[in-house]
């Protein structure tokens, strides 16, 4: 089924309202374009929310952190806000780009890398930039688990991943935020993924079951600790069989030469089983972002609500309890929404000058900063 009609039916159902004449609606007539504008007093605004509009905020599949996030975001907003929200599944922070592109979803959770990649018109949008979304907040960080089998350890950092030549290594299912971030780090190392790797393409589940079974010898998983594929694999072949590498300072400089978005990441000891030592990886932020003309007030209020009613969203997913509004702008590469930059203001945050203005250039200029502590 095509998601304009999957959110034709949900409207349907539900009686919802279009947001606001600004062209927030979820109707199939032609909306404003997508392009970027001379200023953001250029954006058409509207100057009140009512209890009538609802938004579409689109995650990713079912089975990830995206989709139970999003409902979690959605449920506070909806309950607290003078606002409705409905969280919907889709494939992934590509699907997500293209449905805000299409007036389709209001809202999206996306990986930073494709935050950076459509603004900067790089990588997956090589000369075809998209920014007709702005940055809300940063969200929880996706950890890098770069898992392999003992066997092909010799340092422990991902330089033994040349050892992996030739041998079966999933980096994700395809087309997902996973292979890209995950084809995206490798490449910046220097490995041609499809050359030097017989590449699978597994979820999660599939891969660790894989690697208990002897099928598999490597796979990514880019998700905040801890996860239950990578726990079931400590637990069933144990720290002597398999381990997750580490990133040293020059090879996150090497990562970060096209997109920095990734940072220093520690997976504290005994996250997992049979785990006793921290392990040093890196990290991308998630973030919240939403289309450029969706009006200030709106914004204004989710944001609001998102930060006063912390503590509720973090009881709906261990992610979220990551989320803290000193770090709410940290790693973020999209310029913010003003609706969000004025509650920062009234909270008395620095703007980082890269995000209070839409950037003339398509490099940032400042290294996104996140921690674990």
């Amino acid at each position: 089924m095509k998601r304009k009609s999957f959110i034709q039916m949900l409207a349907a159902s539900a009686l919802l309202s279009p947001i606001m004449s600004s062209g927030c609606s979820n109707s199939n007539e032609p909306q404003a374009s997508n392009s970027e504008p001379e200023s953001d007093s250029e954006l058409s605004q509207t100057d009140t929310i009512s209890n009538n509009q609802s938004l579409i905020l689109t995650t990713a599949t079912t089975s990830g952190t995206f989709y139970p996030v999003g409902v979690a975001i959605a449920n506070v907003v909806s309950k607290e806000a003078p606002l409705r929200m409905n969280a919907i599944d889709s494939a992934g922070s590509a699907e997500n780009i293209q449905l805000l592109k299409n007036n389709e979803a209001d809202l999206a959770i996306l990986q930073s890398l494709f935050a950076e990649m459509a603004w900067s018109g790089a990588g997956q949008y090589q000369d075809r930039p998209e920014r007709g979304f702005r940055s809300i907040t940063s969200l929880w960080p996706n950890v890098e688990h770069f898992i392999v089998y003992r066997e092909f350890i010799e340092t422990g950092n991902v330089e033994d991943i040349a050892n992996m030549k030739g041998k079966t290594f999933s980096v994700g299912k395809r087309g997902s935020g996973t292979e890209i971030s995950s084809r995206t780090i490798l490449g910046e190392l220097g490995f041609n993924v499809d050359e030097d790797f017989i590449v699978e393409n597994l979820g999660y589940s599939e891969g660790a079951e894989a690697m208990q079974n002897g099928r598999l010898e490597a796979m990514t998983v880019p998700v905040a600790p801890p996860v239950p594929a990578i726990a079931q694999l400590y637990a069933s072949m144990g720290k002597e069989k398999i381990a997750i590498l580490e990133f040293t300072e020059e090879q996150l400089k090497k990562i970060n030469a096209t997109f920095p978005v990734w940072v220093p990441y520690t997976i504290e000891a005994n996250a997992y089983p049979n785990q006793p030592e921290p392990i040093k990886t890196i990290a991308q932020p998630n973030c919240l972002v939403v289309r450029s003309d969706i009006d200030d007030e709106t914004v204004y209020q989710t944001t609001k609500t998102i930060y006063e009613n912390l503590p509720a969203l973090q009881e709906f997913h261990h992610a979220t309890k990551e989320m803290r509004l000193i770090s709410s702008m940290s790693g973020l590469t999209v310029p913010l929404h003003q609706g969000a930059m004025q509650y920062y203001q009234e909270q008395e945050l620095t703007i980082p000058e890269g995000l209070s203005t839409v950037r003339s250039e398509f490099r940032i200029c400042f290294m996104p900063k996140i921690t674990n502590a």
